[in-house]
């Protein structure tokens, strides 16, 4: 059978109008709990999870997943429960916000508010990371990275083997960009296909120059003439 809306309940019962929203609050407040102590079992040790409870303020907080901050279920609502207990336009999301626990670690939080029916913050669900064990990882991996930069800019290297068929594919997507064959490319053509070859390491391969002069259909003397 279908539960009756809160608009079905006209101003003729009004008890059991209120008895309606108070359930219907209470249910919203259940499932968030349920919300908070799975994404609390997800992290265990590194983000606390919070549900407060702000039709309570005084002894909000419902349910505290990852005790971190040292506060206990039935301890009253922070300044953020407060206020959008006092505004219910108050934005729901507050995501990603610098905070700190009561030792002095480093937080990154983020605030969910939950509105029922009516529009009215009814409870909200507070996720705080622990930061502290995070920082030296993200050092360790940041040094890691990290690269001299006296090297950075053009590339010392190449690290792969300039093989034939490399060097053939290189030759053959030159000529067919200018709608060619690589023997029917002009000198210009011939000689800035060269030179490319040479800027990309090519001519370090041994025998690679002979190859390219077979490819364009020139001494190996050439090859070298157009190098310069």
């Amino acid at each position: 059978m279908a539960h009756p809306s809160p608009d079905d309940l006209t101003d003729a019962h009004p008890v059991r109008k209120d008895a309606f929203l108070v359930a219907e609050d209470e249910h919203l407040v259940q499932e968030a709990e349920r919300i908070a102590v799975a994404i609390g079992r997800m992290f265990p040790g590194l983000c606390e999870v919070v549900l407060h409870d702000l039709r309570r303020p005084d002894s909000a907080i419902r349910a505290i997943e990852n005790n971190l901050s040292g506060r206990q279920v039935g301890d009253s609502a922070t300044e953020l429960g407060l206020r959008r207990i006092a505004d219910p336009d108050y934005p729901s999301v507050i995501q990603n916000y610098s905070n700190q626990f009561p030792d002095g670690r480093p937080a990154k939080s983020t605030s969910i508010g939950i509105k029922n029916a009516d529009g009215r913050y009814v409870a909200a669900l507070c996720l705080n990371l622990d930061v502290s064990t995070l920082s030296p990882l993200a050092l360790t991996l940041a040094n890691l990275v990290a690269t001299d930069n006296e090297n950075t800019g053009e590339a010392l290297e190449t690290l792969r083997d300039r093989t034939g068929r490399e060097l053939r594919s290189a030759i053959d997507s030159f000529a067919a960009q200018r709608s060619s064959t690589p023997r029917s490319l002009n000198r210009d053509q011939k000689r800035e296909l060269v030179r490319h070859l040479h800027h990309e390491g090519f001519f370090e391969a041994r025998s690679s120059a002979q190859h390219i002069a077979d490819r364009l259909g020139v001494s190996r003397a050439t090859v070298y003439n157009y190098t310069k």
